[in-house]
């Protein structure tokens, strides 16, 4: 059969590419055209235009580029109906593929799949009725979604698993470098425990966190116990860390094992408003070879070590004693590598975007720990209350075999539970592939134009 694919960012090309691996294992007739990146392409699909051409993040860049994107879009309609495929498979980036799935409802007789359902749970509530119009089948990779979208909006949502979850099993079970070994890769030679800081992946974030993180964890980590270690986002580089006072210097190549499977602080260009709830799905691996950061102190009365590390942050946190984290995937990925961990996210606004929080942001949790738990197992610092002394009162709990400490780990254990088996891609293809395999009407026998 012929499936058309549309993703317009780095962790939809991920999942994507995965998508296509299970689908091909279940049918070796499968060809694959669409919008994607480099991981969907290595699967075997012909692509159409990069994600890269679509990266526009926020209400200004999309304006400004309106154009190229409208260009996008018709290419995608057009070459729809010049292929003429069996189904055409969205993945994620909402505010680009429901106006391609209200295209494909309204000129083809093609099934359109939705893979990972839009967070209209968190905000634009609204998109519901284009989803329930044009959508055929929304595939979805939160539990809870489910019951928010059959409660609230009567719609059928089937759940296939978690691809994070995916990733972190895979890495587990491959990854066997101990954490001394880890250390002294990096020149680390010592037995401080690690503090693992994920600061986000957008500048913006970075700027508005970063500084605050590091300073909370220099007032409650003992230098001569603990090591900091930032997990460096693939997409700022080493000359925009040197703003924050940061010099790379490279270290020798690793096994190829020790290296991230998935990774929280990839890109992730949806063009829409940076939100705290924006990266949650995990993103592509990176083949490059590791480097080692020396930080310098942004306070000189500090002596506790803080490094760097990049393309290693599912190495860091097998290996971290306890996280500060900003909210997104990242605190999913924690959580499911067992690290108690402290969620923040500064943004410009601070006090007024607290008290506006909930007007603009219907759920109750902004992180993903949280909300698949249904209960507040991870702290959630948000906007002016991001202050380090804040951070640092939440995070000097989890340092010790504290309540604090034992009731996170017991709660991880709870998500899992709710998160079920691991085997995303392979659920999501079989429940594409049932679909398309039931009896075809003689008058429409490819299900499209």
């Amino acid at each position: 059969m012929r499936y058309f694919l549309v993703a317009g960012e780095a962790s939809g090309d991920l999942h994507a590419s995965h998508l296509i691996r299970s689908l091909k294992a279940s049918d070796p007739e499968a060809e694959f055209r669409g919008f994607g990146g480099d991981l969907m392409q290595a699967e075997g699909m012909s692509l159409l235009r990069h994600y890269r051409e679509l990266a526009y993040m926020g209400f200004v860049q999309v304006l400004l580029h309106l154009p190229t994107i409208l260009r996008a879009m018709k290419e995608c309609e057009d070459a729809i109906a010049e292929w003429q495929p069996h189904c055409v498979v969205l993945v994620d980036y909402p505010g680009f593929n429901l106006k391609i799935a209200k295209w494909v409802k309204a000129h083809t007789a093609c099934p359109v799949f939705y893979y990972i359902a839009p967070k209209i749970w968190a905000w634009k509530e609204g998109r519901i009725r284009s989803i329930r119009r044009h959508v055929d089948h929304l595939l979805s990779i939160l539990p809870f979604e489910v019951d928010y979208f059959a409660r609230r909006h009567h719609y059928p949502v089937e759940y296939v698993g978690n691809p994070s979850h995916d990733e972190v099993a895979a890495f587990l079970s491959s990854y066997k470098e101990t954490r001394e070994a880890f250390c002294a890769r990096h020149g680390w030679e010592d037995d401080r425990e690690l503090i693992a800081v994920l600061a986000g992946s957008r500048r913006a974030e970075i700027a508005d966190n970063l500084p605050r993180m590091l300073e909370a964890v220099r007032r409650t980590a003992d230098p001569a116990r603990y090591r900091v270690v930032l997990a460096a986002a693939p997409g700022i580089s080493d000359e925009e860390y040197a703003r924050y006072g940061i010099t790379v210097t490279q270290v020798q190549p690793f096994d190829s094992k020790a290296k991230n499977i998935g990774a929280e602080q990839g890109e992730n260009n949806d063009a829409e408003a940076s939100t705290p709830l924006d990266a949650v799905t995990p993103l592509h691996h990176s083949a490059t070879v590791p480097h080692t950061t020396a930080l310098k102190p942004l306070t000189s009365n500090t002596e506790l070590p803080i490094c760097a590390v990049r393309d290693e942050t599912y190495a860091l946190l097998a290996h971290s004693h306890a996280a500060i984290v900003t909210s997104g995937t990242a605190t999913l990925e924690t959580a499911l590598f067992n690290v108690p961990q402290v969620v923040c996210y500064n943004l410009f606004g601070g006090k007024l975007v607290r008290l506006l929080r909930p007007y603009f942001l219907k759920c109750k949790y902004i992180s993903l720990v949280n909300l698949i738990a249904d209960r507040a197992v991870v702290p959630e610092l948000i906007a002016d209350d991001t202050q380090p002394a804040h951070l640092a009162a939440h995070f000097a709990l989890l340092l010790e075999d504290s309540p604090a400490r034992r009731a996170q780990l017991s709660g991880y254990e709870e998500m899992r539970r709710r998160l079920g088996p691991t085997g995303a891609p392979e659920q999501a293809a079989a429940r594409i592939l049932s679909q398309l395999r039931k009896p075809l009407s003689p008058a429409n026998p490819n299900n499209c134009i």
